[in-house]
């Protein structure tokens, strides 16, 4: 028992982290992918907010796509590898991402149709659908 809890606490934080690289390796990519207004600096949360009135629609494809796929993997791995499958290891994920989302709405300027797509789309929903494909295997 006690093993199996060391088991299913250490697939979380490994889940995690793992998800969170492939969050920031999408967001690093993103730029070069889509392409940003002239003269935009996206290296602090200050730039990042005097950006957002340039940016457009296709500017906040890769930052959702990081948030879900991120998730998603986190969730994946940690439900792969726990010993007990439980739901309990992907909503514990998926609030801590969502934590991380609210946390981020907070901080920047995004419009509000991206905050509540984010919100609403990218951490549970993925974390659900990774939690099923990961018991199929």
């Amino acid at each position: 028992m006690m093993r199996s809890n060391i088991i299913n606490i250490v697939s979380v934080l490994v889940g995690v982290c793992i998800g969170a690289i492939v969050n920031m390796a999408i967001i690093l990519m993103g730029s070069s992918l889509i392409a940003l207004p002239k003269g935009v600096d996206m290296t602090t949360d200050a730039g990042i907010n005097a950006a957002m009135p340039l940016l457009e629609p296709k500017h906040f494809i890769m930052p959702f796509l990081a948030h879900a796929i991120g998730t998603f993997v986190a969730v994946y791995l940690a439900t792969r590898f726990s010993k007990t499958k439980a739901i309990r290891i992907p909503i514990i994920i998926a609030s801590i991402y969502l934590i991380g989302g609210i946390m981020e709405v907070m901080n920047l300027n995004a419009p509000l149709w991206f905050n509540v797509i984010d919100l609403l789309g990218a951490y549970f929903p993925m974390a659900f659908i990774a939690f099923k494909w990961a018991k199929r295997d």
